[in-house]
């Protein structure tokens, strides 16, 4: 059955906790348990990143985790004075949900052209327009690449 844009959309829709792990996040030698509330990067969420961090790997993880993080709410500033090793596990657990599987430091790499390429292959197979794919998360975007692969393979 054939999935309408609405059905691939709907998984950036979706909010996922995150319980932290001990030892991630501490205030006066104890550690404070807890969770978070984290979202898939959109594809058009992973642009504006590169375009707005360029080569600076610091800001990106800021930005990510200010854009992924529902609850609570930061804001850029306080996204990049977290802990590293919180920013670390949230950076980590932000590709997680969203589908990319790809060292930190190749996340500009996978936005400029070969994503851009993705994005047009899944519009022009499947019949979306620019908007309906750039509201997918990247894990989708890749998924439907390899599912537009495989089709072409068996024709």
């Amino acid at each position: 059955m054939p999935l309408t844009a609405e059905d691939l959309l709907a998984g950036s829709a979706l909010s996922h906790e995150v319980a932290l792990p001990a030892g991630v996040l501490t205030v006066d030698d104890s550690a404070l348990p807890g969770s978070v509330t984290v979202r898939p990067l959109t594809v058009r969420d992973v642009q504006r990143i590169a375009h707005a961090a360029g080569n600076d790997r610091e800001l990106a993880a800021g930005l990510m985790i200010q854009l992924a993080l529902v609850e609570p709410e930061l804001t850029v500033d306080q996204a990049g004075r977290l802990p590293a090793g919180l920013a670390r596990f949230l950076v980590d657990k932000v590709n997680e949900v969203s589908g990319i599987d790809t060292p930190r430091d190749r996340l500009g790499e996978l936005v400029q052209a070969p994503l851009a390429k993705a994005c047009f292959v899944v519009a022009d197979e499947f019949g979306w327009t620019a908007e309906d794919v750039s509201a997918m998360t990247v894990g989708q975007i890749l998924m439907y690449v390899e599912m537009a692969g495989r089709a072409s393979e068996v024709a």
